[in-house]
């Protein structure tokens, strides 16, 4: 081990693992365990797979993969191979391999092809029947960044860009675990990557990369929280901040004055929609008028699985089911067919291929300014952001359909909760 690595592992950050080869020379790595971790992580990869779960049960265990956020299962390997598998994940993944009382993390890199290497993130959990491990595929950055490619509509763009060229404030994205916020943060950033600025981010963990960005992996083990993090971060001249997540008051507090001396700071927010998202910071101690002044875009947002173009299917829904959906008696009228999924070679028969963005993208007016000064409540806001024209998820993801680009059971299953 180099002093490097030896270093960072003393301060509580795991040393970037080496890459493990597939198969070798030696009997271990040529075994019927890592042969079978080969053919998972290779069939994995060839679906898109986002994670793999390792689950032991009463019969043995499953193998079990997460594609456009669903979970498909493989066929169930032999039982006298679980205990094999999970021991090489953990050998590879550097995790204590005589601990099994405790849940465990680590970090995988192994070469799955002669140009492919995979990276991932390695979970243990002790359950009823033994370890169940998550392996979270971390080179999950797409290559095109663009707002395009993110989903926004056209009209979204430019009031994102228009945002992103402040030279000081406060955006928040939005949503569930799992809805790409991260990945949007990342895209608002390659768009601002430039020579003349100094991007630094603060994050928890720094699982994607990209050139030009100081990140900065959050360790609570010795001490580096996100507000100690970030008040560090505004002695390094920054023109752009991003945090990886606003968990507490005191990170909010920060970020929140960083907006007011001079930096475009970038954040996420666990909430459902926009307005909600004024009401949670509010709520967590965040001064009204401070807010007010610092906020100047929201966006929520959800990925809906698009359905594969090579064979998703026209159809004409009745009228009623259109109708309980959202849409307008106007559009109704017109006839436009929708498309649902069929299946074919290169879907794997699931009928869907990747995701899509849907957003709502909420700038902070100045009625929006008055309403979080008198501290209104959600239900006000929403009403508020509704009569300056700001669309719900649910109205954006039935744009999505009206294009062909997702189904109507897609739309409304990724939009329960946001009517």
């Amino acid at each position: 081990m180099t002093n490097d690595a030896r270093d960072t592992r003393d301060a509580g950050w795991p040393a970037r693992p080496p890459v493990q080869p597939v198969t070798t020379q030696d009997d271990i790595a040529d075994s019927p365990a890592a042969r079978l971790l080969r053919d998972i992580l290779q069939d994995a990869g060839a679906r898109r797979a986002s994670d793999i779960h390792i689950e032991p049960d009463e019969h043995g265990w499953r193998v079990r993969i997460r594609v456009d956020g669903v979970l498909h299962v493989l066929p169930r390997p032999a039982a006298m191979l679980r205990d094999a598998v999970v021991t090489r994940i953990k050998v590879l993944s550097r995790i204590d391999i005589a601990e099994r009382r405790v849940p465990q993390d680590g970090r995988l890199r192994i070469r799955t092809s002669a140009t492919v290497i995979d990276e991932f993130r390695v979970s243990t959990l002790p359950t009823l029947y033994g370890e169940k491990l998550v392996l979270r595929r971390l080179d999950t950055l797409p290559g095109n960044l663009s707002l395009q490619a993110l989903g926004f509509e056209p009209e979204h763009e430019t009031i994102v860009s228009r945002t992103l060229s402040a030279p000081h404030g406060l955006l928040l994205v939005t949503g569930p675990t799992g809805s790409g916020k991260t990945v949007s943060l990342y895209g608002f950033m390659h768009a601002l990557n430039n020579i003349a600025s100094n991007i630094c981010t603060v994050e928890d963990p720094a699982e994607l990369q990209l050139a030009g960005v100081n990140q900065v992996p959050i360790c609570e083990k010795a001490g580096l929280s996100f507000a100690v993090a970030l008040r560090a971060l505004l002695r390094q001249d920054p023109d752009v901040i991003m945090v990886g997540e606003i968990r507490d008051r005191d990170t909010a507090d920060v970020a929140v004055k960083a907006a007011h001396t001079g930096h475009l700071v970038l954040s996420t927010l666990h909430t459902n929609d926009a307005p909600s998202t004024l009401a949670r910071l509010l709520n967590i101690g965040i001064e009204p008028h401070n807010l007010a002044a610092a906020i100047r875009l929201i966006t929520a947002q959800r990925l809906v699985r698009r359905l594969c173009p090579a064979c998703k299917v026209p159809y004409r829904p009745h009228r009623d089911v259109l109708r309980a959906a959202g849409y307008s008696d106007a559009i109704i009228e017109r006839g436009t067919p929708l498309h649902r999924a069929g299946g074919c070679d290169e879907c794997h028969r699931i009928g869907y291929k990747g995701r899509v963005g849907v957003h709502q993208v909420m700038p902070i007016s100045a009625s929006l300014r008055d309403r979080i000064i008198e501290r209104a409540s959600v239900r006000s806001l929403t009403v508020q952001a509704s009569a300056e024209g700001i669309a719900s998820l649910r109205d954006a993801a039935l744009v999505k359909v009206l294009r062909g680009e997702t189904s109507l059971e897609a739309a409304l299953s990724a939009t329960e909760f946001d009517l």
